[in-house]
Parts: C-alpha cells; structure tokens; sequence
C-alpha cells in the first residue's frame, strides 16, 4: 500500500493495524484514515492529523462483514440496534430471502401492511437502524398475495400478469433482485416456467436471483439441476441459498452438487452459493409438518422428533430449548399429534432447529472458493439458532483459525468483497481510498463464537470496533446506540 500524504485532517485514525483489505490478498500493517462515511487514506499516516485516534497495534482491521442471507426484515424496524449482528462485526445485511420479505401484504407476510417493497423501504429509510440494509423481493410473498399461500396450481394469464407488476415495481424501487423459497408454500405450487419468466426480468434490470432450492435432501442434485437450468434460461446471476445437504442418507451427495455448479461456471454462467457454519438449520414447524418431514422423505429430509428443537414460540415460552420428543414425553403423548397440536396453537410463530446435516458436508461446502458467509438467523424467541449471533466469528475462529479450512485473507474476502461484488454493493466490503467506512477491528487469535444452542444469545469474543457509514455502532463488545444504516438500493443507488 503506497504512503498517502498531504491530506485534510481526518475525523478517524486506526494505527498499526494488520489491515485484511477484503480483495483476499495478503495482509499488511497499515493506518487507516476516516473522513466522514468514507475511507480516506490506507498506507503509512505518520503525518495525518485525526481527531480521534485508534492505537490498533496488535489488532486486524477488516471491511464491515456482509451477511448475505438474512431474515432480518422486520427486526430492522422493531429492533434497530441489530445488536446481534453488529456484535459479531456484520455492516450490511440482504433481507427478503427464501421467497420471504416483508411486502407485498399477504397471508404469508401475517402483521405487516406494506404495499410494495418500495413502502417498506421508505420505512426503514426513513427510520434507519444500525446496519445497511439492501433486500429481495420474495416470490412467495408476491405469489401469496396474487394466487394464494396454498394454491397448488399454475396462475391464471391475469394473474401471470400481476406477479410480473409486482416485480417490476419491486424493482424500480431499489431491490437488488428476486429470492425463492421452493421448498414452501406458496413457492413450492410455482411450476419452474413461472420462475424462469420472472426471474428473465430480473436478469434485464441486472439483479440477482437467490433461491431456497426445491429440495435439499434427497433430490438435492435435481434441484441444483433446475436453479442452473433457470439461470442458463435467463443470463441471471444467481446465488444458491445455504448449500447443504440434509438427512444422513444424503450425507455426501453436496460433492456432486459443488461438482454441477463448478461446471456450469465454467460454461460462463455466474454462480455462487451462500452457506453457515453449522450442522442444524432452522425453520418454521408448521412447513416441516406440511411438507410431511416428520412422516417420511420430504424436501427437508426425513426429521424424528429429537432433532427437532423449538428455537422460538411466542405464545408457548415453555416449549423453547425443548425437543419435540422432551415435550410430548413431558405431556405423556403421541409426539406425532403432538406436533400437530403444536402447529395448531402456534401456526407461523414456532421456529425450530433442526439436526440434519453433516460435518464433513459442510466443511466441503465453506471449502469452496465462490462460496460466500450467510448465516440464515431468524431473529424469534429466547433460543435461536446461534447462526443469528455468532456465524462470522465461527467462521474466524473456528474454521479459519482453528481448523485451517482457508487462511484469514480468504475467509474476510468470503465475507465482505467477495459478498459486495456479488449482491452489487457499490464501494463496500473493501478497505481502499473512497470505499464507505463499515469496518470492523478484531483480535485474530481470540475471536470465536461463545454461543450453543441450549445458550445462544451470548456476545462473540474478540471485537473491539465495528464501524458502519463512519460511526461506531460497537464499542468493547457493546452497542453504542448509533444508527447510521442506510438502504443499499439496485446498482448503487443508495438514500
């Protein structure tokens, strides 16, 4: 990094940093100049003049880390702060994934009342929280309001018609691109000619398509088969949505899954995938009950009530951080009806974690060079998966440092450039001259996740500063109260 002198007196100096620049080249010690939102100077600063001054010796100084697969959408406006993503260093979070965002108003998106992407947000613009903030329209979300949630029939040419307007607007509002969740209602009803058509659209405005593949268990390699084909249909950019492999008689088939995607890669389409560094998933119970996941095979393998965990139950408090089998046993039942019984009472509400996968498996998938960090956290209840508060440093301590999965350079590039160019995020995930100031300054040898799952909610070890637009949203492993997100909109344009 070149020596940068004669520059106005900055508003932030970070010196003696090991700087990780997000490009996933090799580390260098260097001081870091803030003016405003903006980095002004990367080099050595001897003579820059700050206001404030950080004395990071001994510490690694990171771009602001990207969340890619978020569902964050409504705990951005009840609970700004975002503590439990800035505390383990995220920036920027992509909401609206898994066919899921917060308009338009339908059966699917239950308490909400936005008309379009565009009001929703107008909304988060207009009271910012502590993050950036870029989002897809859901496909499920667009399909419920048009066709219904459990309308299992191709739509009419009328109703053709307005999905279409509804992605359109969606788009001329900002939204970065479409997402689908294929595996639940209504996504699963949508015959692959429904998605290839709007997903075409979204290839002319220049976004991206995430997908919550068909299934990820035993027709896995079939549902990575269609992502692609409508991905060669269109020209879109797509990105995979938490690659895995789930059920143990599934267990090594994400080899022929990454095989499949690094071959159409090399025919020129632009893939990439998104992954957590867990073992369990999580998901609402009713769509495992509807998708018959507790009867037999299903799109999320086949699930025996101990490996269903209840993160999250409102109306039920006393079920969370219980298995499905604890609670029926408790109540001397049928853990079968009582799950029905479940699904009932708590509809919508009841989140659980489910035990399907293997470690190796996703070893494999985090292995792999265009696969990017998204932890996939649904922000309900007192026991969430710890994806929600932990996936970046996991990915840190655990598989980088611990493990030696890839080097630091590698798995903060996965995280914030890699992320940034892939969604479209203009001048982030990238410590240089004229990039935005989300950074995050962290100690390399202790970072580490410290939540379980019985634990989830604890603080990760190890981050000393996280930074977002200039401002310091974490201080010392706590919030500071800022608030400085803005709203990333399609091809830069931000408010």
């Amino acid at each position: 990094m070149a020596d940068q002198r004669h520059s106005p007196t900055a508003d932030l100096l970070i010196r003696g940093a090991v700087v990780v620049d997000g490009t996933g080249g090799p580390t260098v010690p260097a001081d870091v100049a803030v003016v405003g939102d903006r980095i002004s100077a990367v080099g050595e600063l001897a003579d820059h003049d700050a206001r404030e001054t950080i004395d990071a010796r001994g510490l690694t100084l990171a771009p602001g880390f990207i969340d890619v697969h978020t569902h964050d959408d409504w705990a951005l406006l009840a609970d700004p702060d975002l503590g439990f993503k800035t505390l383990q260093g995220v920036t920027s979070v992509v909401v609206g994934n898994c066919g899921v965002s917060p308009a338009p108003a339908s059966e699917l998106t239950t308490g909400t009342t936005f008309a379009g992407m565009g009001d929703y947000l107008a909304e988060v613009a207009e009271f910012p929280p502590a993050v950036n903030v870029a989002a897809l329209v859901g496909h499920g979300s667009i399909r419920a309001a048009v066709i219904g949630l459990q309308a299992d029939r191709p739509g009419d040419a009328r109703e053709r018609s307005e999905l279409v307007q509804h992605l359109v607007d969606a788009l001329e509002s900002g939204v970065i691109g479409l997402s689908t969740g294929l595996a639940y209602e209504p996504g699963r009803y949508a015959p692959q000619e429904e998605i290839v058509e709007l997903v075409g659209i979204v290839a002319e405005a220049g976004g991206v398509y995430a997908t919550h593949m068909r299934d990820e268990a035993d027709d896995l390699l079939a549902s990575v088969d269609e992502a692609l084909a409508v991905a060669a249909a269109t020209g879109v950019r797509l990105q995979i949505s938490h690659l895995k492999s789930a059920g143990r008689r599934n267990w090594g088939s994400v080899t022929g899954a990454l095989t499949r995607i690094d071959e159409a890669r090399a025919g020129g389409l632009a893939v990439t995938a998104d992954a957590y560094p867990y073992t369990r998933g999580s998901t609402w119970l009713e769509q495992i009950v509807r998708a018959g996941a507790l009867d037999g095979p299903s799109a999320f393998g086949h699930l025996e009530p101990e490996q269903v965990l209840v993160a999250g139950a409102p109306r039920h408090p006393e079920w969370e951080g219980r298995t499905l089998a604890e609670l029926a046993a408790d109540r001397g039942t049928d853990w079968r009806r009582f799950a029905d019984q479940m699904v009932g009472d708590a509809g919508r509400e009841c989140l659980v974690i489910l035990d399907t996968m293997d470690e190796d498996d996703v070893r494999r998938v985090l292995a792999h060079p265009w696969v990017m960090i998204g932890s996939d956290g649904l922000p309900t209840g007192t026991r969430p998966h710890p994806r929600l508060h932990h996936t970046f440093p996991r990915v840190l301590g655990e598989y980088a440092r611990e493990v030696g999965l890839f080097d630091l350079a590698t798995a903060v590039h996965r995280m914030t450039g890699m992320a940034a160019a892939g969604f479209g995020l203009s001048d982030r995930g990238e410590i240089r001259a004229g990039a935005h100031a989300d950074l995050v300054l962290f100690d390399a040898d202790a970072i580490v996740d410290t939540g379980t799952y019985r634990a989830p909610t604890t603080v990760p070890a190890g981050i000393r500063m996280v930074m977002v637009n200039g401002a310091t949203v974490v201080q010392d492993g706590a919030v500071t109260g800022a608030r400085p997100g803005r709203v990333l909109r399609r091809l830069g344009r931000s408010v």
